[in-house]
């Protein structure tokens, strides 16, 4: 075997290739095409002026992470009958920031094997790594009509995975806008799958909005504080957001429970309406990545309310959510039925407010009709939820 070690940086040296077409005689920009890439990029998050983002801005939309980059060039790199494979988190399946990525990725490569891992504890501990890894082998953009996923809890059973094969649109859709990658590990996870594709209920469909909150705690620190006074009002941060309740106040070093109305705050402060606030966040080893909590606007007299930059708010714009629809929203929120759908295509901390609002959502009077028996039932139980929640959609 002949081989080549260069100690170039690989971005900066072949990223002109994303901005061209393929020559006649099969090289990008003079460079050459290769029948087999085998890739274990870094993984770092890149900021919008370094220099390889800005290399780069075909794929890039807000902040990227470098292992997308060596994806696309790779892809690019490729030869007709190629393969490439690679081993990369999860991120770029969803979300906003990948969204540009995804568009060139598919419309350069198809994804035809896929294999996830149970968790990263014991697959990857001894080299430190915090992400969610899949491995992927990929071909040049064609007809594709299956996937194969593949799933295995670590190593020790890597020789015996559980696999199965998908019409490709189950896992990928490539003709939709968003092109989000699902990832069912198993038979309950494609019933959930089928539940939520069945349903035609969104966010936007029911006059409904979700957005982040607008308090940014070090631009408005002079303004926060610990107690109350007669020109304060509540701020509400990720800690005080538990399943099903929110709890306030509850003290924490500098993390004032109470924000000062002034003119310099009130752009960032909200109505004292009712919401369903959610955790942007979740620790890596959390039970669920969705976190969410009611908050209602009797609780306190105040005429506004403080929202902290990590929580995400639902609401309704033009008027607002009716107690059964909070109730209703937070309870399939805090549902094991959604975490598992969300844990399908997401793979990393993050819950951010463009893919919940591509969530499908069963119509309002189902919403309306399980927030109603929550409140007379007078039981927030995370147990009774999952019980309520799971009879309601028949997930076994």
């Amino acid at each position: 075997m002949e081989f080549k070690l260069r100690e170039e940086d690989f971005v900066l040296d072949k990223c002109e290739c994303l901005g061209g077409a393929d020559t006649l005689f099969g090289e990008v920009f003079g460079f050459e095409k290769y029948d087999y890439i085998i890739s274990n990029p870094p993984y770092f998050k890149l900021a919008k002026s370094d220099e390889h983002t800005r290399s780069c801005v075909r794929i890039v939309d807000g902040q990227t992470n470098i292992y997308a980059i060596f994806m696309a060039i790779c892809a690019k790199m490729l030869a007709d009958e190629g393969q490439m494979i690679f081993i990369t988190p999860r991120s770029f399946a969803s979300g906003r920031y990948f969204q540009s990525f995804r568009d060139f990725l598919f419309s350069q490569v198809h994804i035809d094997f896929i294999h996830l891992f149970n968790t990263r504890k014991d697959t990857f501990s001894k080299d430190e790594v915090l992400q969610e890894l899949v491995i992927m082998k990929m071909h040049p953009a064609g007809d594709i009509t299956n996937i194969i996923v593949s799933f295995s809890h670590g190593i020790s059973d890597l020789r015996t995975p559980y696999q199965k094969e998908y019409p490709a649109g189950d896992i990928v859709d490539v003709t939709s806008g968003e092109k989000v990658v699902y990832l069912p590990q198993n038979g309950r996870d494609e019933a959930i799958l089928r539940l939520f594709r069945s349903w035609d209920g969104t966010m936007e469909k029911y006059g409904i909005k979700i957005s982040t909150g607008p308090v940014v705690a070090f631009r408005a620190g002079d303004y926060i504080v610990n107690e109350p006074a007669s020109d304060t009002v509540p701020l509400y941060w990720l800690h005080n957001v538990v399943k099903m309740l929110c709890d306030h106040p509850v003290r924490k070093k500098d993390k004032g429970q109470y924000i000062r109305v002034t003119p310099e705050t009130k752009a960032a402060l909200l109505l004292n309406k009712n919401y369903v606030l959610l955790r942007r966040f979740s620790s890596k080893d959390d039970s669920s990545r969705l976190v969410a909590a009611p908050y209602f606007g009797n609780v306190t007299k105040s005429e506004f309310v403080g929202i902290e930059n990590k929580l995400n708010y639902i609401y309704r714009p033009k008027g607002h959510l009716r107690r059964d629809e909070v109730m209703g929203l937070t309870a399939l929120l805090d549902s094991e039925l959604f975490d598992a759908w969300f844990r399908t295509f997401n793979g990393n901390i993050n819950v951010s407010a463009t893919e919940l609002r591509m969530m499908p959502l069963p119509p309002i009077e189902t919403i309306r009709e399980i927030g109603r028996k929550i409140i007379l039932r007078n039981d927030y139980s995370i147990d009774y939820i999952n019980d309520l929640v799971l009879d309601y959609f028949k997930i076994l």
